[in-house]
């Protein structure tokens, strides 16, 4: 490209994975323009719940706490229960801690929950506030609502995207491009990549088109006869429905499965007010704010994640049943990933291979992760009810019990996921050096920490009571552990001599040693271990292989 650039990095999408890829550039210094077609941002609640490895990101780039303090009250119960209606019958409660609880309990944790930061339940508008002014902070990030990309080229050494706002138009140029433009993306489908996977599971809830609603309730929680949960299921025969509170006070959102033979956009206000009154099972006055519709039963990855100079990322890349609430969480994690690899290359460091193992690395993690979200969907979706569920009586009393009983079990299935969560891998990467050794099973409800390469960090809290991910560096670490202080000269002389961004850090307890297994762990800048071992004699192929010169 023989044009001047217009910045580094176009990112075609303002939702959560184009904004976290523009924070993890702006934070390095890298100019980005990010395009997003909607003028002004969508204000009707979508995702729900943030991921404890997704805030420890967020806590990595510093605004963690800013996220916490985002959606319900600080001392709200973040509770997933089960009713016949909302107003009848208990089935079951899966019992979670408010946000302020969450903070003081995480230091307290060990094992599956051993983290820097726990899980926060809060809709996905007021995360993208956060996002969306971080990115705006950064001096070399651009953000242009309104604008709709019309056509991107591939010129051999840069991308040239054309993009329209009204009548306006203009030609950027850069050297690589994200398309991280939704489910409909048009730049997959420019680039001819298809998805694969299931596309029409049939359940009775999480297997259709969803019908959903933003409504204002005042008198809610002075009908509500339960105590207060984030998320309420409602399973009846007429009518199986969620809805999650906003904003812990008198916002909601309901979600609905349609009959095939309806149509969302024929659904009459007054309609749609009798459908959540028949998961309520109460008169209850409620303002509707907003509507929308959707589709569960996906099950979708694409087939390749980019080609040259053109990547995908979030639902652009892979499309889920919102079950487990991965689908934002893995998109969030594609643009960590991509992020510390395209500043790498642009600033010189980065070999040929780090780009490479962008799609090596995400394709399979979305196919896991995609898969653990069926999974999810198909356990509260195709639970057969009783038809006396709802009756007085002992038949209903046993009908109520047995749902309960799946209820019970299936929340904390989907719920209590700190292996799906921390237990992502990537391993066969050929940006990680592996050692031999082989990482514990893969289980949704189980996560054993191991320094394993091609995993995350094990987590641990420092006698200083900081975390140990705040001791890392922003790029590269070396952990020198155990009180022994290896020698890490050769590393830091290596990183030199390649331009490799090392932060240096020693945690001398007993403790971190025997959690990592080994003297020295090598930590990339996406807090995944690429290397362990007891002497720095191979530093230098070690430092050449993780920044992908082979």
């Amino acid at each position: 490209m023989n044009r001047r650039r217009d910045c580094a990095v176009i990112i075609v999408g303002g939702g959560p994975c184009g904004l976290t890829l523009a924070i993890e550039l702006g934070r390095r210094g890298i100019g980005a323009i990010l395009l997003e077609e909607k003028a002004t941002p969508s204000r009707f609640p979508s995702a729900n719940a943030t991921q404890a490895r997704t805030m420890e990101h967020y806590r990595r780039l510093g605004f963690a706490d800013k996220v916490r303090a985002e959606g319900l009250p600080p001392d709200y119960p973040t509770d997933i229960a089960y009713f016949t209606r909302y107003t009848k019958h208990e089935l079951a409660r899966f019992s979670l801690p408010s946000s302020r609880a969450a903070r003081m309990m995480v230091k307290t944790l060990s094992g599956s929950w051993s983290a820097a930061e726990l899980p926060h339940r809060v809709s996905q508008i007021f995360v993208e506030d956060v996002l969306r002014a971080e990115a705006a902070a950064c001096p070399t990030v651009s953000l242009r609502p309104g604008w709709r990309v019309t056509a991107f080229h591939d010129t051999g050494n840069g991308v040239e995207v054309d993009a329209e706002r009204g009548g306006e138009r203009t030609t950027l140029r850069a050297a690589y491009m994200l398309g991280a433009d939704g489910g409909g993306s048009g730049t997959r489908k420019a680039l001819g990549t298809n998805y694969i996977g299931e596309t029409s599971a049939v359940r009775d809830i999480m297997g259709g088109r969803m019908f959903a609603i933003h409504f204002r309730a005042p008198k809610f929680y002075d009908v509500l006869p339960h105590p207060k949960a984030w998320m309420y299921w409602a399973i009846n025969h007429h009518r199986r429905a969620f809805m999650a509170s906003v904003n812990g006070i008198d916002e909601f959102t309901f979600h609905t499965q349609i009959r095939p033979d309806q149509r969302a956009e024929q659904i009459s206000d007054a309609e749609a007010v009798a459908m959540f009154h028949e998961g309520f099972g109460a008169p209850l006055d409620i303002e509707l704010i907003g509507r929308s519709s959707w589709n569960a039963g996906y099950t979708l990855v694409a087939e390749k994640f980019g080609r040259d100079r053109v990547f995908l990322g979030g639902d652009a890349a892979h499309l889920f049943t919102p079950t487990g609430g991965l689908g934002y969480n893995t998109a969030v994690e594609d643009a960590v990933n991509l992020g510390w690899k395209l500043a790498a290359v642009l600033n010189g460091w980065g070999g040929p291979a780090l780009l490479a193992s962008y799609e090596i690395e995400r394709q399979a993690l979305a196919k896991r992760n995609t898969a653990y979200a069926r999974g999810f969907a198909d356990s509260v979706g195709l639970f057969p009810l009783a038809l006396e569920i709802e009756d007085d009586g002992p038949a209903g009393d046993a009908a109520r019990k047995k749902a309960g009983d799946h209820y019970n079990h299936h929340a904390r299935f989907e719920f209590n996921i700190p292996g799906v969560t921390f237990g992502g891998r990537y391993d066969g990467s050929p940006i990680v050096v592996p050692d031999g050794t082989s990482p514990p099973p893969d289980r949704p409800n189980e996560y054993v920490p191991t320094a394993c390469p091609g995993g995350r960090a094990p987590h641990l809290w420092l006698p200083d009571d900081r975390s140990i991910y705040d001791a890392f560096g922003f790029e590269f670490t070396l952990l020198r552990l155990g009180p022994k202080s290896p020698d890490a000269s050769p590393f830091a002389e290596a990183a030199k001599t390649l331009g490799v961004p090392l932060s240096v850090v020693d945690v001398t307890t007993g403790e971190a040693r025997e959690l990592y297994g080994a003297d020295l762990a090598l930590i990339r800048p996406d807090q995944i271990v690429a290397w362990r071992g007891n002497a720095a004699t191979d530093a230098a192929a070690v430092l050449r292989r993780v920044s992908g010169h082979g």
